[in-house]
């Protein structure tokens, strides 16, 4: 049942970024073009983004626990840091030069061109970057 639920979840998510345009990068660009062809629908697809997970989380985190789960996997750490704000900076650049987001790169897979498999490529090596440059400062942090 779990396995459905994720499955369904995605494709939801995915058929979403489909249908709002999000899954194609110049899309996203115009939205960042101020001077020229500017395109406000990614504000809108955001803002109503903002309001279904605002009710949601309402709706849901009243419950004692989730459906499928044991508990509620919610952030913890309220720190605003210098790796919160980094990584937030090299995704938005990188945002803003690619035209995808994760979420909207993804689903785009499906559509076959290569600018999303050079993205979801650069995305995979970043992660293993971050990973490994996490990994490589754990032990010196432990040691300070």
């Amino acid at each position: 049942m779990r396995y459905l639920s994720l499955y369904l979840t995605g494709l939801i998510f995915g058929v979403g970024i489909a249908i709002s345009g999000m899954a194609n990068p110049a899309k996203v660009l115009n939205f960042f073009d101020l001077a020229g062809t500017w395109d406000p629908s990614l504000a809108l697809v955001m803002g109503g983004a903002v309001i279904v997970t605002f009710l949601g989380y309402r709706f849901v985190l009243k419950r004692p626990m989730p459906v499928l789960e044991d508990r509620f996997h919610l952030p913890t750490s309220r720190v605003i840091d210098v790796r919160l704000l980094g990584g937030s900076a090299v995704f938005g650049i990188g945002w803003g030069i690619a035209g995808f987001c994760p979420g909207g790169a993804l689903p785009a897979i499906g559509t076959g061109d290569a600018s999303v498999f050079i993205f979801v490529g650069a995305l995979l090596a970043g992660i293993l970057l971050a990973r490994g440059i996490t990994t490589a400062r754990a032990p010196r942090a432990a040691n300070a």
